[in-house]
């Protein structure tokens, strides 16, 4: 059983952090309900690809109908956690804000996913990942020197500055609930979490020491120890040798000479592209597996990259179990991991309103109710 078991978490279904979020939840033991709509929506339903929508029950509610908010308000009853992901003012319009559900449960903790956040001009603005990661700062120092930015996926953003920072807010309230017995609303935006994320690139501008100039830095493919390097086969390879033992150790594997790239010249921003040309050359003279022969499990800071598809069978991904297979999907398994209340996966993604009945029995209906509800469309 996860350290979340007893959890009981209410999902307003939503695409990006929320979802993620609420997969993490239920890894960890938490009891989730996803509340999706009677009509469309955005959940895979029951494809067993839909990864980020495992572990769940869903009932499909129709949110425009009075008696569909009263079953939501039912579902706030029973619930310690509360997820949305709407712009803001959507759940104060269906009668679902903050103030109606903690005036119910006083325990709740409201969590709220944005972009923008609550305020701010461009609060109600839509918006996606890369817009949300673009007023930041971020956005403009990833990529190469030529050319313009290049998204990082939606890891930085949606996962990185959305969900891990609204799982952070609602797993402290947790805590702080046990003390004052009360829940609150948390407001998880994701240009405020990606800010956050960029507290060591800030204390380097504030040091003097960060370029605007992409590829001008230690850590964004400028330094010459710090970058992927193409092989003989078209593959790539990944070193990271920053402190100077490591970067002693990989001139040695790949046998160039001290003199030639000394540690003179480790943090001298100007020899950068002279000796990152060097050790191009260098590194397209070997296959990625004659090179992972040489340096993978040393202390040079090496390892291939992996297309995803491949990543799997690496043998220590597979030594430690971070992908597991459901239903024939390839999938990560649950992270972190306990030393007593290990997380598991507590079932495959569910089609919209698979468990109405159910759910709504729970909720104290009897089967006359349901049926209305039903013939109501109130319910699917």
């Amino acid at each position: 059983m996860g350290p979340l078991t007893g959890i009981r978490v209410v999902e307003m279904a939503a695409i990006g952090p929320v979802p993620l979020a609420g997969m993490l939840l239920s890894d960890l033991g938490a009891d989730i309900i996803r509340i999706d709509r009677t009509k469309g929506g955005s959940s895979l339903g029951d494809n067993p690809a839909d990864i980020t929508g495992r572990g769940r029950r869903s009932i499909a509610i129709d949110l425009k109908q009075p008696a569909g908010i009263e079953a939501v308000l039912r579902l706030v009853d029973w619930a310690d956690v509360l997820l949305e992901g709407f712009r803001p003012g959507v759940m104060e319009k269906n009668g679902l804000g903050p103030d109606v559900c903690l005036a119910r449960n006083p325990r709740l903790i409201y969590g709220r996913m944005t972009g923008w956040g609550q305020d701010g001009p461009l609060a109600h603005a839509a918006g996606h990942d890369i817009n949300y990661i673009a007023i930041t700062g971020a956005l403009a120092a990833i990529g190469r020197r030529q050319g313009g930015p290049v998204p990082p996926l939606n890891l930085l953003g949606d996962y990185g500055g959305g969900t891990m920072y609204l799982l952070v807010g609602v797993l402290a309230a947790l805590v702080e609930r046990n003390a004052s017995g009360k829940g609150q609303v948390i407001d998880a935006a994701i240009t405020d979490g990606v800010v956050s994320l960029l507290a060591y690139h800030l204390t380097q501008q504030a040091l003097g020491l960060w370029s605007r100039e992409r590829q001008n830095n230690m850590l964004d493919g400028g330094a010459h120890y710090y970058d992927t390097y193409e092989c003989a086969d078209g593959r790539w390879i990944s070193v990271g040798s920053i402190e100077p033992q490591f970067y002693t150790l990989l001139l040695e594997k790949i046998g160039v000479p001290m003199e030639a790239a000394g540690l003179d010249a480790h943090f001298a921003p100007a020899r950068w592209p002279a000796l990152k040309e060097r050790l191009a050359a260098v590194f397209r003279t070997r296959t990625c597996a004659e090179w992972c022969a040489l340096m993978e499990g040393t202390d040079v800071c090496f390892a291939p990259v992996l297309p995803m598809d491949e990543a799997p069978d690496h043998p220590h991904n597979r030594a430690r179990g971070s992908f597991v297979t459901r239903d024939g999907v390839v999938q990560p398994a649950p992270t972190p991991r306990f030393s007593r209340t290990p997380g598991e996966i507590q079932g495959p993604p569910v089609a919209v309103g698979q468990q109405t009945d159910e759910i709504l029995t729970m909720l104290g209906y009897d089967a006359a109710a349901i049926a209305r509800l039903r013939a109501e469309a109130v319910v699917k």
